[in-house]
């Protein structure tokens, strides 16, 4: 007799779980609270979906930050390797880009979920949307539905609920509360690769919000990288800012303040760049002279006069020296609804090596909705795919166990 597996959540580890699950012979039963599943899935794939990362696995394992520890033996689950293959497999092809990050050929989820779905369907799995889990009653998992609410009983459960960001996904962190009423310790729920709010001007806003500074490197407690970012109303954001949104995020938490170092103009020295702009007429406008002697566009001049409104004051080593490192603070993170992710979740610490709740026997957890972060560029998909499996493996065991 198969046994019942309920999995909360129909995101990328929910769904990876359930064909692990029935391919193992068990009756699994996906929930979800929207009319579809995979909506997040979706929408990332909106940009090409970035399903995973070339770089070398050494490498990339270390990019989880402090479970790296935790998350190292479980990325062996499921490698980049591995998931182009499952990709391959359903009928999608990927590639690697210029950076080294991993696409669809197609450069759309929409192929890739249907085929995966269509899979689920021929293994068995049924999938019950607009069904939201409201909590326990015991053994017994509640749900609300449009006919009302229903009560499952099941031999195991895997939730894999996703954080907070995005929560018109889906993704709403509303079992947050359920959770700790189960004793399960959270840690408080953080925006991760997100953009911040700055103090900048009026003028400086409605002139230059959604202008892209192009070819620079910023600089913070991770690291120095080199890409492009966008003024947002009030603010930045971008690929560039995500690379540095923990170290930022983590600086505000811990000392009130932090800065991003920015370098306007990638591989000019400050005496190669102090020397050209000693070179120009005094007589010429500040804004030419940075044209002609550093090859800053206005969107750049502009940044560079926001952050200090006596640049034009400065000589040439000091001028060169603040366009290679501009300090541009910033005041506090865009809204967690509007991050690509979360940090923080359930505590790693509260749940067993094979990923179940050690305060609820036959319960797991995966996905984001642990206390794990990552940065874009494939990492995130790739460990929800893999604590998918690894919560699946852990039910599975469970299963077994439970036979004897």
């Amino acid at each position: 007799m198969p046994k019942s597996v309920a999995i909360i959540g129909g995101g990328p580890a929910g769904l990876m779980a359930a064909e692990h699950l029935a391919g193992k012979g068990h009756a699994v039963t996906v929930y979800d609270a929207m009319p579809t599943v995979g909506r997040k899935f979706l929408l990332a794939g909106k940009s090409g979906l970035n399903i995973t990362h070339a770089e070398d696995y050494a490498r990339f394992v270390t990019r989880y930050g402090a479970a790296n520890g935790r998350l190292r033996p479980v990325l062996d689950l499921m490698t980049p390797e591995a998931i182009r293959a499952w990709a391959a497999d359903l009928g999608t092809e990927t590639f690697v880009g210029s950076s080294g990050r991993i696409f669809p050929t197609a450069m759309k989820a929409s192929p890739l979920l249907r085929a995966w779905l269509k899979r689920l369907e021929r293994l068995g799995v049924t999938m019950l949307t607009r069904h939201r889990w409201t909590g326990f009653d015991g053994d017994v998992l509640l749900f609300e539905t449009p006919e009302g609410q229903k009560r499952v009983i099941v031999d195991a459960t895997l939730i894999a609920l996703g954080g907070a960001s995005w929560p018109k996904l889906g993704s709403d962190a509303a079992w947050v509360p359920l959770l700790k009423a189960q004793g399960v310790d959270i840690t408080p729920l953080r925006p991760a690769n997100c953009g911040f709010d700055c103090n900048f001007s009026e003028s400086f806003d409605t002139r230059f919000s959604g202008q892209p500074i192009k070819s620079v490197k910023a600089t913070s407690a991770v690291g120095t990288t080199q890409g492009e970012f966008v003024i947002s109303r009030g603010g930045i954001e971008g690929s560039l800012i995500y690379a540095h949104s923990a170290a930022l995020r983590d600086a505000l938490d811990r000392d009130g303040h932090a800065e991003l170092l920015l370098d306007l103009t990638p591989g000019r020295t400050v005496e190669k760049l102090a020397a050209d702009l000693a070179r120009q007429d005094r007589k010429a406008s500040f804004s030419t002279r940075l044209k002609k002697a550093a090859n800053l566009d206005s969107a750049k001049i502009a940044l560079l006069r926001e952050v200090n409104a006596e640049a034009n004051q400065l000589d040439a080593i000091g001028l060169a020296s603040l366009i290679k490192a501009l300090p541009l603070a910033v005041k506090r993170p865009r809204p967690i609804a509007e991050a690509i992710s979360t940090a923080g979740g359930v505590a790693l610490n509260a749940i067993d090596g094979h990923f179940m709740l050690k305060g609820r026997p036959g319960t797991f957890v995966a996905g984001e909705m642990l206390d794990w972060e990552a940065p874009t560029g494939g990492y995130l998909l790739t460990a929800c795919f893999a604590t998918g499996i690894a919560a699946a493996s852990g039910i599975d065991r469970w299963l077994e166990a439970s036979k004897a």
